[in-house]
């Protein structure tokens, strides 16, 4: 299982205790569809995990009176936790058929699914795996496109597949947060272009260093509590850094 904290006022992204902490907790399931001799690229995988959280917070059903926003709004209200499992064939089949979004990449397919209780994963997604997310790059990444919002992973840090993917779901998230309504729909409606990176260490202790959005990871699973991401913003869509709003 997966969280973050930060160091906003009264966020999900604190790492001190709050109210968050005895509210009822939910957690965002993403589904990777990894089929067996066909696994897609770790960052494709990461990038369109990225996406999926935003597709899914920005969808009309997450939003208003729609019909997953008392979800959307109980998840956000309590620690923002996300898990990734995976699936194939049949597996991925029976978890298109449940209500969610599927998101897709150059070959990644990530399916987002409305906020569940912790202890309440519908079964189908329960019994899906969450070990065995390890993939690779074939080639080195190209270089990041600047123009759109950049979330560097810390380069001192292991994760699988599966964890990298639920925190730059996190830092998708906060990179979210920071935008006003025009900013948000102009990113939306150019499809969510961003990149996920892994910086190198002179460049991560620059960009810890200067107020960008910062993803500490809780402890929960995998690694221990720290720093595992930063977000760096687009010149068009996501203009970081700026005042921030809790």
């Amino acid at each position: 299982m997966d969280g973050v904290t930060s160091e906003l006022n009264d966020s999900p992204f604190r790492s001190e205790p709050s109210a968050r902490d005895t509210a009822p907790q939910f957690v965002l399931p993403l589904v990777v569809r990894i089929e067996r001799g066909a696994p897609p690229a770790r960052t494709d995988a990461l990038e369109t995990a990225a996406r999926a959280v935003l597709v899914m917070l920005s969808d009309e059903r997450s939003l208003g009176e729609g019909e997953w926003a008392q979800a959307m709004r109980d998840w956000q209200d309590a620690r923002i936790r996300k898990v990734v499992r995976r699936a194939r064939g049949a597996e991925w089949r029976r978890s298109e058929a449940l209500p969610g979004i599927t998101v897709t990449g150059k070959a990644a397919e990530v399916r987002v699914f409305p906020p569940v209780p912790l202890d309440g994963w519908p079964k189908e997604l329960a019994k899906l795996q969450v070990s065995g997310t390890d993939l690779d790059d074939p080639e080195p990444p190209v270089e990041a496109d600047r123009s759109a919002p950049v979330l560097w992973l810390n380069p001192d840090v292991e994760m699988s597949a599966g964890k990298a993917m639920a925190q730059a779901g996190h830092g998708a998230q906060l990179a979210w947060w920071e935008l006003s309504d025009e900013e948000r729909a102009a990113w939306r409606d150019a499809g969510f272009p961003l990149a996920v990176r892994t910086a190198d260490p002179a460049r991560w202790r620059e960009l810890t260093s200067i107020g960008l959005p910062l993803v500490r990871d809780a402890g929960f699973t995998e690694i221990a509590p720290g720093k595992t991401l930063v977000v760096e913003g687009g010149r068009r869509f996501c203009p970081l850094p700026r005042e921030r709003r809790p």
